[in-house]
Parts: structure tokens; C-alpha cells; sequence
């Protein structure tokens, strides 16, 4: 199959530090990725140049059979790259459900005057985002925090906002930046369920940037493994779990303790 996204040789430098090297790697429609690696490995900086907060500095990035150089940054959600955040990203003032309704945004189409008057397509527009806005919501089992103020609620409950958030972009691929991370058990395992759904359910491909080893082996199609700013391993669960370049990224060559690691 074509591939969703293409990675081409891309690398990032900052002044004489070269965050990512070279990296390729192609993700299928349909697929769960992940991308994982020790602490500075470039993962981050390598979502950052796919969602186009940075621009490579070599290689490209084709999306849909589009070269992203010549798409505005701006314009990344509207072609449908959807993306959360390792830090949170939120609105804390307003309501779950009004941070949720701005991932619509991109797809709004009204005048300004339109807007001024609240008639014809600005109405239209309103009534169709909020009611696809109340389906997420209902999919991801928000329903009770739906008009709390952001700022109140729980760690684990704003990563959930935010993944709404995300949704409501109606991304074909969506970017997962280290989604469990400070969750406890059952919402690490409900965030898992989700990806999941989201994928069967909504036909949403998924790339994710993930330490919890757990959930990369159980619910991904394939793994790249990243360190020191090159791509060292590709494949199964399976295949990068016995692959003696990713124990020793790990663990400094320890391949028992290493295999352990990554099968966490």
C-alpha cells in the first residue's frame, strides 16, 4: 500500500547540533506506529519537523502524496496532520468542551460578516461542529467533565481534553506525543483502548512518541527506534524487542536486562 506519510532522509540541526540524522520511515493507512527511544533521542524534534513546528534542514516529508514544504505550517490540521502535546496544550480558563470546539476551527468556512450576524452558513457551521464535538466527547467517555473549567481537572482528564481536541481536527493521521505520561494504570489502559478505537472506528492512522513500553509492544503494527538522532531499528513488536541494536540503546549491551526493558 502507499504509504501515509513518508519520511525521506530528514534531518534537524540546531547551530552544530544535529538533532535528528537522516531518519526515514514510511507509516500505512491504517497502522499503529510508534517511535521510541532512550531520553534525547530526537523523537520530539522528529515530530516537531512532521507536524511542521519545525522545517527540516535536509530530506522531506510527504503527506498523502503531498511535499509538506509546500504547505504552510498553518495549514498542517487543515490537511489532516492532527497532533497532541507531551506538554499539555490547553485553553485552563475555559471548558473542556469550548477547547475542544476550537480543533473545529480549521474547517470553518463563514465571513467575518457572516460571523457578526449568526445567520445562514455561520449557524449552520455551529450547530454541525458542536454536535460532532458532543460525539467525541461521547467516544472518549468525557461526558461528565464536559463543561468543567480545564484548569480543574486532573492530569489525566486534560490529556483526554486534549486528545478530543486533537480529534475534532478530523485528522487522517494523528501524532500521539508521549500520551500516558503521569497516568496511573487504568488510565494508561484506557488511553490504549482508545488509540485502538480510534484507529478501527474512526479509520484514523496513528503515529505516537511512547516510554510506556507496554502499551508500544501491545498495540503497534510496527516500531522505529530512534537514538542519538539516527533511526537504529525498524519492525514488529517482536522483531525491535530481539534486536540487539535496540538493548544496547537501552542498556548499554546488557541484552537480558535491555530485553526486559523494552518488553515492560
Amino acid at each position: 500500500m502507499t504509504p501515509l506519510l513518508t519520511v525521506e532522509n530528514v534531518s534537524k540541526s540546531f547551530g552544530g547540533l544535529k538533532a535528528v540524522s537522516g531518519v526515514s520511515l514510511n507509516v500505512t493507512q491504517g497502522e499503529v506506529c510508534s517511535v521510541i527511544g532512550p531520553n534525547g533521542a530526537g523523537k520530539t524534534t522528529l515530530f516537531n519537523v512532521i507536524s511542521g513546528v519545525l522545517r527540516p534542514t535536509e530530506g522531506r516529508i510527504l503527506f498523502n502524496g503531498t511535499d509538506l514544504a509546500s504547505v504552510s505550517s498553518s495549514r498542517f490540521a487543515a490537511i489532516g496532520i492532527g497532533r497532541t502535546f507531551q506538554n499539555l496544550a490547553l485553553f485552563k480558563h475555559g471548558t473542556a468542551v469550548e477547547n475542544i470546539l476550537t480543533g473545529r476551527h480549521t474547517h470553518l468556512r463563514s465571513s467575518v460578516i457572516d460571523a457578526v450576524l449568526y445567520f445562514g452558513r455561520t449557524r449552520r457551521e455551529e450547530i454541525a461542529a458542536r454536535k460532532q464535538v458532543e460525539e467525541i466527547i461521547e467516544f472518549l467517555e468525557i461526558e461528565h467533565i464536559r463543561d468543567a473549567i480545564v484548569g480543574t481537572l486532573s492530569y489525566g482528564q486534560q490529556k483526554r481534553v486534549e486528545l478530543a481536541r486533537a480529534l475534532a481536527c478530523e485528522p487522517k493521521l494523528l501524532l500521539l506525543d508521549e500520551m500516558v505520561s503521569g497516568m496511573n494504570q487504568e488510565e494508561t489502559e484506557d488511553i490504549a483502548r482508545f488509540v485502538l478505537d480510534i484507529r478501527d472506528e474512526l479509520g484514523i492512522t496513528v503515529l505516537m512518541i511512547e516510554h510506556e513500553m507496554r502499551i508500544v509492544m501491545d498495540i503497534s503494527d510496527r516500531v522505529h527506534v530512534l537514538n542519538f538522532g539516527r533511526k537504529i531499528a525498524e519492525g514488529t513488536p517482536a522483531e525491535v524487542r530481539r534486536d540487539p541494536a535496540v538493548a544496547e540503546a537501552y542498556l548499554g549491551g546488557n541484552r537480558s536486562d535491555a530485553g526486559a526493558k523494552v518488553s515492560a
